[in-house]
């Protein structure tokens, strides 16, 4: 029996991770949930797992949280210091870090040190404090295990032969817009971007994936899950997202995994990991894709893709730094404060702005988030 917190329990990946963990009652055990702001979904987690703890990132929802379970034996915590504290309680066995962007990153940090398994599904973490987070992941003998389907798919690929890797292919759906031309994209509206094809996620990846963005920061978390050299990871448009992902050997040949886009497999196989125990979950079917296709992207229609890139070749704090606008400007365009081209915008003049520290700490890096943030807000006018 695993006994795991789940971070960010109330997003797409947490409540998935739950009905897994619904469907595995005698394997898994849930430990700790956590939330910034949906206090009501929390508590319905919370009345039906029974976790040991709770924790609502907002304080300002501690008393609903706390009336809501008081004739429950849950333990009620509020705040960012209660959640970076909790992951580090000696019951758990894993932390499933399932939280939007940098906020994940102190958690995950003290969970290392605390000597947990990582379901990594925070890939922000990754982007960027990465070179901090694995050299602290080694040192304390720690496992990450990726959730994200796509590095599930390479981490199952590799299996057996980590060593003689040429290259990863990482596939991208190519969001709402694919085969859109710059100019066609300059009016497109916060709905239309939110209409993922494939996937059903949170907002923030949702827009993410419209811009490619999405794919730039798995390449980066990729470079550090995989000690892989940028010129080394490829992405490639498939629109079907039934090809997750790709390694092309030293020998040429090539292994990919495949399966439904469905999350619940890689948070199955990455709580279950090394193992893999039997699902009741669809299975794919061939004659249902009668075609896989497979194109480049268009980084002139989507320029995120390009600024990622450009963020990994340069190191130290510039991943810190494209993370930190870009979740600004999400949240700009998401509020119909810019439009859809003013992301990359902002993104690109706040990395032209902000200084690179090559091999940052962690304070370098919460100084960057923080200069960043504000640089790129006051980009926005309105």
């Amino acid at each position: 029996m695993k006994k795991i917190a789940i971070l960010g329990s109330t997003g797409s990946v947490g409540t998935q991770a739950l009905e897994v963990i619904s469907t595995f009652k005698d394997s898994f055990e849930v430990e700790v949930l956590t939330a910034y702001n949906n206090v009501q979904l929390l508590i319905e987690q919370a009345e039906i797992f029974q976790p040991n703890a709770v924790v609502i990132a907002n304080e300002d929802k501690f008393n609903i949280l706390s009336e809501a379970l008081k004739k429950t034996p849950v333990k009620v915590y509020a705040g960012a210091d209660a959640l970076e504290q909790i992951v580090q309680i000696e019951s758990i066995d894993i932390v499933l870090a399932a939280m939007v962007g940098y906020s994940g990153l102190i958690p995950v940090i003290n969970a290392i040190k605390a000597g947990k398994m990582i379901a990594l599904a925070n890939k922000e973490t990754l982007v960027v404090a990465g070179e901090m987070i694995t050299g602290l992941a080694r040192e304390r003998n720690v496992s990450i295990i990726p959730v994200d389907s796509e590095h599930s798919a390479i981490f199952q690929c590799l299996v057996g032969e980590p060593d003689a890797v040429e290259k990863i292919y990482l596939t991208a759906s190519g969001g709402p817009f694919r085969g859109k031309t710059r100019q066609s994209l300059q009016k497109v509206t916060k709905s239309e971007a939110l209409q993922h094809p494939n996937w059903a996620m949170g907002a923030k990846i949702t827009i993410d994936s419209a811009t490619l963005m999405n794919k730039g920061l798995e390449a980066i978390e990729a470079h550090w899950l995989f000690n892989l050299h940028p010129d080394q990871i490829e992405v490639v448009i498939h629109p079907q997202s039934v090809l997750h992902s790709m390694v092309q050997f030293t020998d040429g040949s090539i292994k990919a995994q495949m399966g439904l886009p469905d999350m619940k497999l890689p948070i199955l196989y990455a709580l279950t990991y090394p193992d893999r125990i039997k699902s009741d979950f669809t299975r794919f079917s061939f004659t249902d894709y009668p075609e896989l296709n497979f194109e480049a992207p268009d980084t002139d229609s989507f320029p995120n893709l390009f600024l990622a890139y450009q963020a990994m070749k340069a190191g130290g704090i510039m991943p810190c730094v494209m993370n930190a606008s870009n979740e600004i400007a999400v949240e700009a365009f998401l509020n119909d404060r810019i439009g859809f081209y003013d992301i990359s915008l902002v993104i690109e003049k706040t990395m032209e702005k902000i200084l690179n520290v090559r091999h940052p700490g962690l304070a370098d890096y919460q100084n960057a988030d923080k200069e960043a943030r504000s640089f790129a807000e006051s980009l926005i006018r309105f």
